[in-house]
């Protein structure tokens, strides 16, 4: 009998995912079908596409996937678009003003849907910087932005970056 500590790594053979009615991922691991299949993010800050964690529909881990690109390109574009509908994440294209108001941290900034207003009572509690360029803002509220990469903003928002950090 395994270990309950033991983490099974798939296989990309091992392993296939489509959709089922209603858009449901589903799949089949190790010849068995699944009619609902939920995953996550292991390390989702670090890793967006490795250690992904495959459970079924009552948590219970059936394995990882080591990193999506090994899957088929069906398979891989399937987890994709599910990660996506899990960690809906907005993009920050351009900080327009960043402002400490009545005790708030007011961030008024553009992304890749269209404006949006972030408070935070104070900025080690709600910036994370998971590594290289990328900040993950998040609000009182738990709203959250993603800046990709600071280094690529343009020069205001890279201006109002570097007033409050």
């Amino acid at each position: 009998m395994a270990d309950v500590y033991d983490i099974r790594l798939f296989k990309p053979e091992e392993i296939y995912f489509s959709r089922g009615n209603g858009g449901v991922l589903q799949g089949v691991v190790d010849g068995k079908p699944y009619e609902e299949l939920v995953i996550y993010r292991t390390f989702p800050f670090r890793y967006a596409s490795e250690y992904i964690s495959v459970r079924t529909a009552g948590g219970e881990e059936l394995g990882v996937i080591r990193n999506i690109a090994e899957l088929s390109a069906e398979c891989a574009a399937e987890l994709d678009k599910e990660l996506q509908f899990r960690y809906f994440l907005p993009k920050v294209q351009h900080i327009a003003s960043v402002k400490f108001k009545s005790d708030l941290w007011v961030w008024e900034v553009m992304t890749h849907l269209g404006e949006t207003r972030l408070t935070m009572r104070n900025l080690h509690e709600h910036l994370q910087f998971p590594g290289g360029s990328r900040i993950v803002l998040t609000d009182m509220n738990g709203k959250r932005c993603e800046i990709t990469d600071w280094k690529s903003l343009d020069a205001h928002s890279r201006r109002q970056l570097k007033d409050v950090l």
